[in-house]
């Protein structure tokens, strides 16, 4: 058996802003028209009409990912500003009404309108998805059923909406609960091989449960377009190198597998519900909480089995991978918290989520442009003070990262 590629690829789903109220605005029509001129098939419309999404093409490596994404929202953010508009990258809006938004008169997101009602209108949230190409369809099933163990760690690192509808949720990911609604969603449970899943698979599409499998929105999935194991359950990173980190991660979870296999070993297997404890875990208390060492079958610091995730499990393939230095981000992140940390300190601080919208722009920007646009900027955001497909569409960036 041939080893997999581990190619990446990252798509993320942006906010687009007023800058004067901070709001959500439904632009992404006019977007479209101008991005799809520079970016082609790179920018793509989504459910509601504030939303835009981005796929980088395939990259061998993180640091490729990296530049593909400042490429990416370098133009994005630029073209925002050519339009009075900023974006933002964050789970959710700290504010903004999914009530108050449009969706994409497009008809597959009609379709999951008619399909989900009010659920759809209520589906105003943001996500990073990371790709790792696996060509062979028997360890990308193999890959999936261990991979679900490491979920809820990644979550913990990505937590970027602890706001919802102007409400502190007291959650880290309430992006988490909102997608939860839907159905197919979650972490999925195991498979004995790629025949178990494609039954399942199959058995929904001739019932007219669903037209194919990208209807199916699990944490992690195998892409139904192309050789990916599509990990779906990251809220979208408000740094880039946030995003980088956790893509270097997975790949890196990935390779590890393949490397046990390859001498004949594993990772242990757990149920289902078992790591649906743990999601829940990183959805409430992010990094602060306790996550559940089911071998030891004792709770930790989610900061700790973070660290050995890391530093015991994937240590030994990340300089074989060239990703030492991406994936070692992760270790600020646990030093310094997540999005949602940093939102919820400027929140405690000022009493202003515009505060938290306006922090949001700056940092979807750092370390992408020197200087935000002026339209970015504009009023308090001009203080010194210091990212799935969605149900109904898929990006399809390049052979190892379509959704």
């Amino acid at each position: 058996m041939q080893p997999p590629s581990l190619t990446i690829g990252i798509e993320e789903e942006y906010q687009i802003i007023d800058p004067q109220t901070r709001e959500l605005r439904s632009y992404i029509t006019q977007f479209l028209e101008q991005g799809q001129m520079v970016l082609r098939e790179q920018v793509k419309p989504e459910l509601h009409q504030s939303i835009i999404e981005i796929g980088t093409e395939v990259c061998s490596s993180p640091a490729e990912a990296r530049a593909e994404l400042v490429r990416l929202r370098g133009a994005i953010i630029g073209l925002a500003a050519s339009n009075g508009l900023a974006i933002a990258a964050a789970g959710t809006h700290p504010f903004s009404s999914w009530i108050d938004q449009e969706i994409t008169p497009l008809e597959r997101y009609m379709g999951v309108h008619k399909d989900m009602q009010q659920l759809a209108k209520q589906l105003l949230i943001f996500g990073t998805h990371v790709h790792v190409g696996i060509e062979d369809r028997e360890f990308l099933v193999d890959a999936m059923n261990v991979a679900r163990y490491m979920l809820p760690h990644v979550l913990a690192l990505s937590t970027s909406s602890p706001f919802w509808m102007g409400r502190d949720t007291g959650l880290k990911s309430y992006r988490s609960i909102i997608f939860r609604n839907f159905p197919r969603t979650g972490v999925p449970r195991t498979f004995n091989s790629w025949a178990d899943l494609t039954y399942l698979v199959d058995t929904l599409t001739r019932t007219n449960s669903i037209p194919d499998g990208t209807k199916i929105w699990w944490d992690a999935r195998p892409n139904w377009r192309y050789p990916t194991l599509e990990f779906r359950i990251c809220d979208v990173c408000t740094r880039v190198d946030e995003a980088v980190a956790i893509a270097a991660i997975l790949q890196g979870i990935i390779a590890k597998v393949w490397k046990l296999r390859r001498d004949n070993l594993t990772f242990r297997v757990y149920p289902t519900d078992l790591i649906e404890e743990n999601k829940w875990r990183a959805v409430r208390y992010g990094l602060d909480g306790n996550l559940i060492d089911f071998g030891k079958q004792e709770e930790l610091p989610a900061r700790a089995l973070i660290r050995e995730l890391i530093e015991w499990f994937i240590d030994d393939v990340v300089d074989e991978l060239g990703s030492r230095k991406e994936v070692e981000y992760a270790f600020r992140i646990l030093d310094e918290g997540t999005s949602a940390d940093r939102q919820l300190a400027t929140y405690q601080r000022t009493g202003d989520l515009k505060d938290v919208v306006d922090q949001l722009i700056r940092e979807t920007a750092e370390g992408v442009i020197d200087q935000l646009p002026v339209a970015a900027a504009a009023g308090k955001g001009a203080s010194a003070e210091g990212a799935h497909d969605t149900p109904g569409q898929g990006a399809a960036p390049g052979p190892a990262t379509g959704a």
